[in-house]
């Protein structure tokens, strides 16, 4: 049967090219080992044969699926969502499919290391915000495939993600410049398994202060869930009930700063007179609310994690444990001010209400 009565084939876009079908699939799948000539001459011949490229058969041909899976917790995350918002583009424009493996639950994450359904589907897998077992890693190895992590570094593995200590370092330093000298950090804790920056952030909190000669203080150091605000008020309230209370509050993520904030005024504590309180992330949030921060771009990093993805996918001999290290940036707002004058360090916060039970009263203020 001539091809203008049946479907076109890839062999068919091949013959009417001058070229081999691998040559026709590695063209339509957007690949840069084609020239131009020979990519104007494939183009040209599958228009007029009106073809579209089936991934199945491509895949035969090259062994490859032309999909990338990507792995995460969830996409209701600010940083998740904007990031694979972006990855998507990227790699459509090269002619690839972006294949989600959500494991919200442990059942599902389980599941996942259990049958690693990438393995048959996927030509690489980008693994976002896991703080991962040594079994589960293992496992990934099993994949034979390039896994790409995602917000996090791992040691021996291509990464893609921003140095959280040198922006958290940054960070304080910005406070400490501001006058600050009793500086709280309040850490995200979360799903099990679930994790942007590990203890990165507080490290680097720690770094600044010794650099700075102060003294680290444990009892400055409190820890909430972002989405629980009865434990964060137990945690503000824990930091106000100290006999010097901080002047200011390095939160470890933008939502968490914002709740440490309203925790504040609703116990009358004027932010940021009385204590300056900075984010970290510049998640929309920060904006609305003028919250100074330190700002990362999921945008930036998932469009790193395409590019890498592409690389390893395409050049088999390409360094397979690349990192890609993307910059923070201080961006200061309305929520961070100098340490008043006359004021002492604690700045007068231990006036406030607070109960005995570490919660925030509705006490005299400012």
């Amino acid at each position: 049967m001539p091809p203008a009565q049946r479907h076109p084939t890839m062999a068919d876009v091949a013959e009417r090219a001058g070229v081999s079908a691998s040559t026709v699939s590695r063209t339509l799948r957007g690949l840069s080992t084609v020239s131009p000539e020979v990519r104007t001459r494939v183009e040209q011949a599958a228009r007029e044969l009106n073809f579209a490229v089936s991934r199945q058969a491509a895949s035969l041909v090259t062994g490859k699926t032309g999909v990338v899976g990507v792995l995460a917790p969830t996409l209701s995350s600010w940083f998740i969502g904007s990031a694979v918002s972006t990855l998507g583009p990227e790699l459509r424009a090269a002619g690839m499919d972006l294949l989600l493996y959500l494991t919200p639950e442990m059942s599902e994450r389980a599941d996942f290391f259990e049958r690693l359904p990438a393995r048959r589907n996927a030509d690489a897998l980008l693994v976002f915000c896991f703080d991962l077992t040594d079994e589960e890693t293992a496992r990934l190895d099993d994949l034979h495939m390039p896994v790409i992590y995602v917000s996090q570094h791992a040691e021996g593995c291509p990464s893609v993600y921003v140095d959280d200590v040198a922006g958290a370092r940054r960070g304080t330093q910005h406070l400490l410049n501001l006058g600050h000298r009793r500086i709280a950090f309040v850490q995200s804790v979360g799903a099990s398994g679930f994790a942007f920056s590990s203890n990165e952030r507080l490290i680097g909190y720690q770094q600044a202060l010794t650099r700075a000669g102060v003294p680290l203080d444990d009892d400055l150091v409190v820890a909430a869930p972002v989405d629980d605000k009865r434990r964060i008020t137990e945690a503000v309230g824990e930091l106000l009930s100290l006999r010097e209370p901080p002047t200011a509050v390095f939160a470890e993520q933008d939502e968490l700063a914002a709740s440490v904030i309203w925790t504040l005024r609703k116990g009358r504590i004027d932010v940021p007179e009385r204590i300056s309180v900075l984010g970290f992330d510049d998640h929309p949030i920060a904006e609305w609310s003028d919250l100074s921060t330190i700002a990362q771009s999921p945008a930036d990093i998932g469009r790193a994690a395409g590019e890498l993805a592409r690389s390893l996918i395409n050049d088999p001999d390409a360094d397979p444990a690349r990192h890609i290290v993307l910059p923070t940036r201080l961006i200061p707002r309305g929520s961070t001010v100098p340490l008043r004058p006359g004021g002492t360090e604690a700045g007068d916060a231990g006036d406030a209400g607070v109960s005995t039970g570490g919660g925030v009263t509705e006490g005299s203020g400012a």
